[in-house]
């Protein structure tokens, strides 16, 4: 596809980093990441919005966008130590939903098949359904685990009367056997949502579901550790799909479906982290921020945090290095 630029607001990259054509293959041949703006919300099932998410996260920084971004964590730069672009947005009407899960898929699968993780910005999270079946054209059907941060199992059948949108794209993708039932992971699951018959369809395709009560009574780092163990297991690779729904809505407002009791800024970036570097990741989503919603800006920023914190830790497995985390920032040695 030409690259579009920005479908919402000025044509801006990820704080700085080079522009790329999807069309024109030679200008980002030696891409690490490229990132992607999905801005559709034609998918909501309540409040919409998510269309401006790309835009925000793009620009939620108070630094330059210079294309660097110095983590202190790692010691390392996700936005240097890795080749990075920006594909801009693609072309997405809200009104026909087919057409986009369809464009979409085809920029992912485009990104995947020349060897580059593709980083989407949605949107809402009917674009994992096109996000992780892109990646799986390019890796193999059945190849791909997904580890799904989420308040909620997006596995419904259907919603008004449609089996696209942000409620089913789980569901649709292991009919289509893009993924794997037993190789899902879905952390930070609570509330009143989905009903009894749906978690029977679930756990008849082996889908393992971390409820918060469940990450509260073991605590996140076993559950994370046990759900790797799953995700690494006769598969090639890992997408990390981040609702920022999965954060308690008092840290994350700016969502269409705010589901109350979620984990923390922090204990998400921790974990997005730890996937990144521990994990073969082969592609990432982060959906559903919706900036009318937002207060302060606090969920775009969480959400470029989300983005960076995935590219610093990817970064750092590259490099090969063990990571202390009880090290001390001023110890004068780099971690690498």
């Amino acid at each position: 596809m030409t690259r579009y630029g920005a479908m919402y607001g000025p044509d801006i990259t990820f704080l700085g980093v080079p522009p790329c054509d999807l069309d024109v293959p030679d200008g980002w041949a030696d891409a690490d990441v490229v990132i992607l703006g999905a801005p559709f919300d034609g998918g909501t099932s309540h409040r919409p919005g998510t269309r401006f998410g790309p835009s925000a996260m793009r620009q939620a920084c108070y630094l330059p966008h210079d294309g660097s971004r110095p983590a202190l964590a790692l010691r390392t730069d996700g936005l240097k130590d890795l080749t990075v672009y920006d594909a801009g947005d693609v072309e997405c009407f809200s009104g026909d939903i087919e057409r986009s899960v369809r464009v979409i898929e085809a920029a992912v699968a485009t990104i995947a098949g020349a060897g580059a993780i593709p980083v989407v910005l949605g949107g809402d999270h009917t674009i994992a359904l096109p996000d992780v079946t892109g990646v799986a054209r390019a890796k193999g059907f059945g190849r791909v685990s997904v580890v799904h941060f989420d308040a909620h199992a997006d596995t419904g059948y259907s919603e008004f009367g449609s089996l696209l949108g942000h409620g089913q794209p789980m569901r649709r993708l292991i009919e289509s056997g893009a993924a794997r039932g037993d190789r899902f992971l879905q952390i930070g699951l609570r509330g009143y949502w989905p009903g009894p018959e749906t978690l029977d369809w679930m756990a008849e395709q082996g889908m393992r579901a971390y409820e918060m009560t469940e990450i509260v009574a073991r605590g996140l780092d076993t559950c994370l550790s046990e759900a790797f163990e799953i995700a690494v297991d006769d598969c090639d690779g890992v997408f990390l799909s981040v609702d920022v729904d999965v954060v308690d809505p008092g840290m994350a407002p700016g969502t269409g479906t705010p589901e109350p009791g979620g984990l923390t800024s922090r204990e998400l970036l921790d974990a997005v982290r730890r996937v990144c570097f521990e994990l073969p990741v082969v592609g990432v989503d982060v959906v559903e921020v919706s900036p009318p919603y937002d207060h302060a800006e606090v969920t775009a920023f969480l959400a470029n945090r989300v983005v960076l914190e995935a590219l610093s830790a990817i970064a750092f497995r590259r490099g090969g290095g063990t990571w202390d985390p009880t090290r001390p920032l001023l110890d004068g040695r780099r971690q690498r």
